[in-house]
């Protein structure tokens, strides 16, 4: 299993330089979002784009470590069961 750690901001401001940053790749990857300060609806759409990328190579992804604030938002958004997030009742 791969664990990569993401650190900083997933805002509107950064999303788009870092869709490529986590290597999706291999049997199972954990994003560990413990690390992000601020993360607004745009983390949500990096997710998703995470977990489509992971999908189509055949990996099996979860999500630990996510602001309350993320969580929060993917529950308004209807987008909480769509993630995998572990270790938090989304």
């Amino acid at each position: 299993m791969t664990v990569c750690a993401l650190s900083g901001e997933l805002t509107l401001e950064t999303a788009a330089r870092r869709l490529d940053e986590p290597a999706i790749a291999g049997e199972a990857v954990t994003l560990d979002l413990s690390g992000v300060g601020r993360a607004d609806s745009a983390a949500l759409g990096l997710l998703l784009a995470w977990q489509r990328r992971a999908q189509a190579a055949g990996t099996r992804l979860s999500i630990v470590g996510a602001p309350e604030g993320l969580l929060q938002l993917a529950r308004v958004y209807g987008v909480d069961q769509l993630l995998p997030f572990a270790g938090a009742a989304a």
